[in-house]
């Protein structure tokens, strides 16, 4: 879709900090996230919701691979995943590194979101691609 934010990421007609992707997936980071490491994992191929993806099983496997990666490289064990889809109206799900304390509610809040820097962006994906 010619105006949906996630397709022009995956087509790469607009940046983003790319975690990884295969035919199917790409993960990225998300641009307003609630911890160091929040990343997004979209379908390739435009669906609204997450539970009409296709390769449903595959797109587990995906987020599994982010969120081992998330555990090593931010640290800890725990890791949410969320799936809350009316931001954007393209399949995708959130996946959290978590530490207790932290303060935040499990689920995405507005309010919770923070700012970090390009640098820091670039610095932080390059951070979880090392243990993929």
């Amino acid at each position: 879709m010619e105006n949906c934010i996630f397709c022009k990421i995956v087509n790469k007609t607009i940046p983003a900090d790319i975690i990884t992707e295969d035919k199917d997936f790409i993960a990225f980071l998300d641009i307003n996230p609630v911890k160091e490491g929040h990343t997004l994992v979209v379908s390739k191929k435009h669906y609204k919701w997450v539970w009409d993806v296709e390769k449903f099983c595959d797109y587990g496997e995906f987020c599994k691979k982010i969120a081992k990666a998330l555990q090593k490289s931010m640290n800890t064990e725990w890791v949410t995943m969320g799936v809350e889809g009316t931001d954007v109206p393209h399949a995708h799900i959130h996946i959290v590194p978590r530490h207790k304390g932290d303060g935040l509610p499990g689920y995405i809040r507005p309010e919770n979101q923070k700012k970090f820097s390009k640098e820091q962006m670039k610095v932080t994906a390059e951070k979880i691609r090392k243990f993929l």
